[in-house]
């Protein structure tokens, strides 16, 4: 959402939007930390609309992240995460000493939709309005990622996972999607991830979701 506002105002308009605002207040959402509904995300954003947020313990947007830094499926400079959390409570407030109130900081979605799962119309779209939303079945020979591209081989099926499709290109003559986790730059290469593309590995065509933003 935030790279399509960027894109769609051309630079001008830059805003990081608050993961965290989105799974408190979005009810129709899923179960708010432990999950829910790419495409229930994008239509929330179209009719209630995200405040700014950004990294723990930053001052500079509205609702930033209020749970500190942990390393997910990698040993670094972060504590191991640890189970479930509890989801924080939606607050209509933004924190102190910020500039704006709750209200003036939303940002809006103007539509909300579905793209196709043929590869090149989801190339299209992202060529068009940039990054878009989609999930797909990990098993257990995927957290352990670290370069190259992903196909699934062994392991137990863990569970589903929402990420940002924002490229493609071709490795050692297969097709790849160019993917950005949400589990710290220290897992994977960087943050991002490569998974094989055109043949709906691990159903990652499947349910590609995305919207175009309401600019200011």
């Amino acid at each position: 959402m935030s790279d399509r506002v960027c894109i769609a105002s051309k630079g001008k308009s830059q805003p990081k939007l608050s993961a965290e605002n989105l799974v408190a207040c979005c009810d129709s959402c899923g179960m708010g930390c432990n999950g829910g509904f790419p495409s229930s995300a994008w239509r929330y954003w179209t009719k209630h609309g995200i405040v700014t947020g950004g990294l723990y313990n930053t001052t500079d947007t509205c609702q930033p992240y209020s749970f500190p830094p942990c390393e997910h499926h990698v040993v670094g400079p972060r504590p191991p995460c640890e189970g479930e959390v509890k989801t924080p409570t939606c607050q209509k407030t933004c924190q102190k000493k910020y500039p704006l109130s709750y209200d003036q900081d939303l940002w809006y979605g103007r539509t909300a939709c579905s793209v196709s799962s043929n590869p090149r119309a989801i190339m299209q779209e992202i060529m068009t309005h940039g990054p878009v939303e989609v999930d797909f079945e990990v098993y257990a020979d995927f957290p352990n990622y670290a370069s190259g591209v992903y196909q699934h081989t062994a392991g137990a099926f863990l569970g589903g996972h929402a990420v940002r499709l924002l490229g493609w290109g071709k490795e050692n003559g297969v097709d790849y999607w160019l993917l950005a986790n949400s589990w710290n730059n220290d897992w994977g290469d960087q943050g991002y991830f490569k998974i094989r593309r055109g043949v709906n590995e691990c159903g990652i065509e499947s349910d590609v979701n995305a919207g175009l933003p309401l600019l200011k």
